[in-house]
């Protein structure tokens, strides 16, 4: 294989760290640690350490699983399809995993050791709990991790619990509504993680009814508490919850109609982000 340009190269590595996910995430993390007041290069800093560990988390799973791409024929997977070598991907995933910690290390103890644990959360699905029945646990720990990360990041205080509950089965959403475009090529590949167990309608009920256990999550994180939110903050709570629902409502009707495609994955992303402007609106309540 020839060796492609150094644009090339980086546009390819990008394509093989899982982009979507990762922006979200990194997205994710950002606003939360805006959301309570932290300044601004801490946001910053928050982000990058965030987006380093996350395209690490990408890659790598792209690298472990380069021969079952292959084999099944995933022409989305540049490592696949042979048009960046699998070294490359594997060295730039322990590059960026060692620059997620650095800068870790910067963010304050807890949410440096936070971001560590989430990190490795992800490499240890990529490296084989994905090919078993706890293959849920590592999202369930590292979306549940990702708000201790943002909200404590610069020796703060710790987040409220719906925030970190949020993030737990957020993670089970993100999980099951990945795999189930790939039943059947994973199934062809030795993979049996926990959505297969469960099968293309349990695994769907399951995700979009963890979609609105977040939703409901986050409204009475915003509606309750010490200090309600009260006026706009309110409405748009309970307008968020509705989108939330709504979107889980087509993501399930998807599931019964037999339809394993690459929206119910786009329905959780979408529903991200309507969590994020709620998150967002939410503030000072994110600490608790």
């Amino acid at each position: 294989m020839s060796r492609p340009a150094p644009l090339t190269t980086a546009r390819l590595l990008v394509a093989s760290s899982h982009p979507g996910p990762t922006v979200t995430v990194t997205v994710l993390a950002a606003v939360v640690a805006g959301a309570v007041g932290d300044p601004v290069w801490l946001v910053v800093l928050v982000a990058l350490a965030v987006v380093a560990g996350q395209l690490s988390i990408g890659l790598a799973n792209d690298w472990i699983d380069a021969d079952r791409d292959r084999a099944v024929g995933r022409s989305d997977k540049p490592v696949a399809r042979g048009l960046v070598p699998v070294a490359t991907v594997r060295t730039t995933a322990f590059a960026t995993a060692a620059v997620a910690v650095v800068l870790s290390a910067f963010l304050g103890p807890v949410a440096a050791v936070a971001h560590v644990v989430l990190v490795a959360a992800g490499w240890a699905y990529d490296a084989g709990l994905k090919r078993t029945a706890w293959s849920v646990v590592p999202f369930v720990v590292a979306f549940g991790l990702l708000p201790v990360v943002a909200v404590a990041a610069g020796g703060g205080a710790w987040p409220a619990w719906w925030a970190v509950a949020t993030g737990a089965v957020f993670g089970v959403a993100i999980h099951c509504t990945n795999v189930l475009p790939d039943l059947l090529d994973d199934a062809a590949t030795g993979v049996r993680g926990f959505p297969h167990r469960l099968g293309l309608r349990g695994a769907g009920t399951l995700a979009f009814g963890a979609l609105v256990v977040a939703a409901v999550l986050v409204l009475g994180g915003q509606l309750l508490g010490d200090a309600p939110a009260r006026g706009v903050g309110a409405v748009l709570a309970v307008v968020g919850a509705v989108v939330v629902v709504v979107l889980a409502a087509v993501g399930v009707r998807l599931v019964f109609a037999g339809r394993p495609t690459r929206a119910l994955f786009r329905l959780v992303i979408a529903s991200s982000l309507v969590l994020v402007v709620e998150l967002g609106v939410a503030g000072a309540r994110l600490v608790a």
